[in-house]
């Protein structure tokens, strides 16, 4: 599993001009999965972005996480960020899974950061064509691969 994390002050998701998903400050998440993730994936992902200490404190360090400041979540499925651009010009994503295995695992993702974090997770609609808007504050952007773990 792959995530993108961007620290935002607001961000929502549209799906056919309409607004699914918003949120004021906190972590928009774009949340790739490949064939072979599963539940440790998950459960190391979550823990790992509910502790991220990414928000500024009084002396304008990074030492606070989005739960510490009651900091919203969205998270958007992007199987794009699977992308192999090894060969040629046009991106393979033969790494991202399927649908019958990425659903039920961004459901479950939903629900493990939603029991992490103690707050309503926001999100986009998986396989839909949503469109984003974000203001990144910072810009702050952090990658977490669950294959990666650093």
């Amino acid at each position: 599993m792959k995530v993108v994390i961007q620290r935002v002050s607001e961000a929502s998701v549209s799906i056919d001009g309409r607004i699914k998903s918003t949120i004021g400050r906190g972590l928009l998440i774009l949340l790739g999965i490949e064939q072979e993730d599963g539940e440790e994936d998950i459960n190391w992902l979550c823990a790992k972005i509910s502790k991220l200490r990414i928000f500024n404190d009084e002396q304008g360090a990074m030492n606070l996480s989005a739960a510490d400041l009651g900091g919203e979540f969205l998270v958007v499925s992007q199987f794009t960020l699977h992308a192999s651009t090894k060969k040629g010009n046009r991106p393979s994503f033969i790494n991202a899974a399927k649908p019958d295995t990425a659903i039920p695992l961004y459901h479950q993702f939903l629900n493990r950061l939603e029991k992490e974090t103690g707050q309503t997770i926001h999100s986009g609609e998986f396989g839909a064509d949503m469109k984003v808007h974000l203001i990144n504050d910072g810009p702050v952007t952090i990658i977490i691969d669950s294959r990666n773990k650093e």
